[in-house]
């Protein structure tokens, strides 16, 4: 008997690694752009950048000021229902979110939150220096502005905005981006409000803070034109530079957020929602694109086996008596107290649930997700037929009798309370559906994980969410108003990169100099203090960076400070290097001035020829203390010993070459 189930186990375990083959999967770093080509891969990008301005959007509230866990002065609690559009249809996300049922509570603290951001007031005026910024950004986007400014609703049931709706409004239309070898274009980009921060999402209870609610962005979205994940890493790249270029944008965790929009050829528009990190998006569109391919793969293998599309369902019971209660508990402890145990019967669909999905997922993985989100039940919410452990092929051959299933029939057993237990087959049967239809790939959104992989998050929102906004009145965009924005523009990333070869700037510093947006302060202290470019992209880049790494700032830094250090040694007539040895006691202590920064690193002043004078000196001193003839062995010693005398008198390259022409002639 243990044979048999070893098999079993083996046998679901090699379809998993035989449908991987079948899709074509490989690691991103092995797949060619033939290889992209070959699957139709298609992507857009949607940004959202928050704006630094003292106030949210439509209120007086403080924008930036965030909540301490557990630190609020009131709780609202609010259930959520869907509206109909002026078309009288209900949006199919509005109706999903619906249906889970979710209790949601508001932690609310007053300095950050007041009456408009719970819809108990109506919206004061458009936040005028948000304006501002998103015209500015608009332009630098090379976008059409409209001629009026129109507020609308954007319906969000999900309980991230208390009022059930964002506000948003399209600034400009048709821009466009010269990312390499391409001009890749802009549908459009808005100025909205932000939404609540998530604390917990646990069963039918979701839990927000509203200290983000209602401050600033701007919405940028691409056409879906890049056709390899590296080209929308590079233009998340871009559009995060030309935002951060405004110098009017926050920077950090949370303050931008990317949706990724992917597709293959015959599949559907997915979207991977709130990817924090750029440097994630790559691995998360490989692996998106080849999950929707697998989908396709598994739609062949249904449409062959099942004859009957229209009239295909699943069949239940709830099962209880203590073999089976006995039976899970050995298997994983996934009975819970009060639980009912229900299992379900899958015709003809032995073998797909262990179908290769995403690394280390497979389909199986898209039902529990949709168990999660709509019915509610907490992870660990299912088992099934296919996995690989042993210990359930006891568990699952007495589950196929009680349900008298076929060979080709595939179960899955899940606990549920009872009043969920309709939610999760309704929901379970819908997802199978899914996978035979003309277009297998759900239109969805994903949530997004660091190791690449994606899982459902709430069904795709369509634009029967959108309605006019009837508290607010259109804002005029002038031609004057225009022009004046134009004035104040930064150079473009595209003159920013051109002047970095220029400058033969590092490679290697571009993204930090750009995102950081330190290119005027260079600048500046280039055309003051005629430092060479170069010198001065790796100091900031690579040994500031470095030192922020490793030392904590006793305050706030503020990168203007490098103008004064540079200031200051130009100045003293002090060599360049020394600001390398000043930056780690300048970056821990902002507020020293620089005279006391070089007493604590113990600089002193020496001539050239109070240094060159100890040379022979030192020649002698290395040949009393020791018998090695090295020359090399020498110079190092004997750099070793001035450096502390010479930084900041001289440069290490003259010393060394001072160093080596008195060792030749010895």
């Amino acid at each position: 008997m243990k044979n048999s189930k070893d098999f079993e186990i083996h046998h679901f375990y090699q379809n998993y690694l035989e449908s991987q083959n079948r899709v074509g999967y490989k690691p991103r770093n092995k797949t060619t752009k033939i290889d992209y080509e070959k699957i139709g891969f298609m992507s857009g990008l949607e940004v959202h950048q928050q704006l630094k301005t003292e106030k949210k959007l439509f209120c007086n509230c403080p924008a930036g000021i965030f909540q301490k866990d557990g630190q609020y002065d009131a709780e609202l609690v609010r259930h959520m229902r869907p509206t109909l559009s002026e078309l009288g249809e209900y949006d199919g996300t509005a109706l999903m979110e619906f249906k889970t049922k979710k209790t949601i509570y508001y932690r609310v603290a007053h300095i950050t939150t007041c009456t408009y951001d719970v819809d108990d007031t109506p919206p004061f005026k458009l936040n005028r220096q948000a304006f501002k910024i998103a015209l500015e950004i608009t332009r630098l986007l090379k976008s059409f502005v409209v001629g009026e400014l129109h507020i609308a609703r954007k319906q969000y049931l999900d309980g991230s905005i208390p009022t059930g709706f964002q506000r948003t409004g399209i600034m400009g239309i048709e821009g466009f981006l010269p990312i390499r070898n391409k001009k890749l274009k802009i549908i459009q980009i808005s100025i909205e409000e932000d939404s609540c921060r998530e604390i917990s999402d646990i069963g039918h209870t979701r839990i927000y803070k509203t200290d983000r609610l209602g401050m600033p962005l701007v919405e940028i979205v691409t056409y879906p034109e890049m056709k390899m994940p590296n080209e929308v890493v590079e233009t998340a790249q871009y559009i995060r530079f030309l935002t951060h270029s405004t110098g009017h944008v926050r920077t950090g965790i949370g303050s931008a957020r990317e949706d990724v929009n992917v597709s293959v050829r015959g599949g559907a528009r997915v979207e991977i929602k709130g990817v924090a990190k750029i440097s994630r998006i790559a691995d998360l569109t490989h692996n998106e694109a080849f999950r929707q391919v697998s989908l396709l793969e598994i739609r062949k293998d249904l449409l062959e086996r099942i004859s009957d599309l229209k009239n295909w369902k699943i069949e239940h019971k709830i099962l209880n008596g203590h073999q089976v209660e006995k039976l899970i508990k050995e298997a994983n402890g996934l009975l819970k107290k009060g639980h009912k145990i229900v299992v379900a019967n899958l015709p003809m669909f032995r073998g797909i649930l262990s179908f290769f999905n995403q690394p280390g997922r497979m389909f199986s993985d898209e039902i529990s997700d949709r168990l999660k989100v709509i019915a509610c039940l907490e992870r660990p919410n299912m088992l099934h037929s296919e996995q690989w452990d042993v210990d359930l092929n006891e568990l699952f051959d007495l589950v196929r009798k009680k349900l008298d299933a076929k060979n080709e029939d595939a179960q899955i057993l899940f606990l549920s309370p009872l009043e969920d237990i309709a939610t999760a087959l309704e929901t379970i049967e819908e997802r199978c559906k899914m996978a035979f239809e003309d277009i297998p790939v759900p239109n969805e959104t994903r949530k997004s994980f660091a190791n690449g992989t994606t899982m459902f998050e709430r069904v795709l929102p369509g634009a029967d969410r959108m309605y006019p906004d009837t508290d607010t009145v259109p804002i005029a965009i002038c031609q004057k108003f225009i022009d004046e924005v134009d004035k104040e523009l930064p150079k473009g990333v595209d003159i920013r990169l051109a002047q970095f070869i220029k400058w033969k700037v590092p490679k290697d510093a571009y993204i930090y100099l750009l995102s950081k947006n330190l290119v005027p302060l260079m600048e500046r202290i280039i055309n003051d203090f005629n430092y060479n470019p170069k010198f001065l992209s790796t100091l900031i880049a690579h040994r500031l960076k470095h030192i922020q790494g490793q030392i904590k700032s006793a305050s706030q830094f503020d990168f203007d400070k490098l103008y004064d250090v540079c200031g200051f040694v130009k100045k003293e007539c002090l060599h360049r290097e020394i600001i390398s040895f000043m930056l780690p006691i300048v970056y821990e202590f902002p507020y020293m001035d620089p005279e006391s920064v070089l007493r604590e690193i113990n600089f002193k002043k020496h001539d050239h020829e109070a240094i060159f004078s100890l040379i022979p000196i030192l020649i002698e001193k290395f040949n009393q203390i020791t018998n090695s003839k090295n020359p090399d062995a020498s110079f190092r010693w004997m750099m070793k010993e001035l450096k502390p005398m010479a930084i900041g008198n001289i440069s290490m390259t003259e010393l060394a070459k001072v160093i080596r022409k008195e060792l030749i002639n010895e």
